[in-house]
């Protein structure tokens, strides 16, 4: 794969990862780029009682390649996706930009069904951003 393609396929932003490094040691950069065992991980061990949280400012940069990889751009964005996520969860912006309006209203009058809504979309938001290309054919 030539860096050209690598780059029409950027799928995750590295200054968003970076933002959300700012917050790392609850783990969100590591669940933006698809690395939701160790993002729990993170979470609960305030990233890894900060060493691994400052580990993670150099390895961002990898992080971010392996996901453009892993993932598929399309006409839903990840980073817009995650940044409603995170900073909006718990109203079900983020559910309602993917089009699913049902459970973001959800969301919305439960509080992210009681943030387990919003913890369970930490640990999907990717594939079913991916999961939502691929049923428009976006890619094989």
């Amino acid at each position: 794969m030539t860096h050209t393609a690598v780059a029409a396929n950027d799928t995750h932003s590295k200054v968003v990862g970076y933002l959300l490094w700012v917050f790392g040691f609850t783990g969100a950069h590591r669940f933006y780029y698809g690395k939701p065992i160790t993002g729990t991980i993170w979470f609960f061990t305030l990233g890894l009682l900060g060493i691994g949280w400052l580990i993670d400012f150099f390895l961002i940069p990898l992080m971010d390649r392996q996901a453009d990889l892993r993932f598929q751009a399309g006409p839903t964005s990840y980073t817009l996706a995650w940044i409603l996520l995170t900073f909006l969860g718990v109203f079900g912006l983020h559910r309602m930009y993917m089009g699913k309006w049902l459970t973001g209203l959800l969301y919305l009058v439960t509080g992210g069904l009681f943030l387990l809504g919003v913890l369970y979309d930490f640990w999907t938001l990717n594939d079913q951003i991916s999961m939502k290309h691929a049923r428009r054919g976006l890619f094989g």
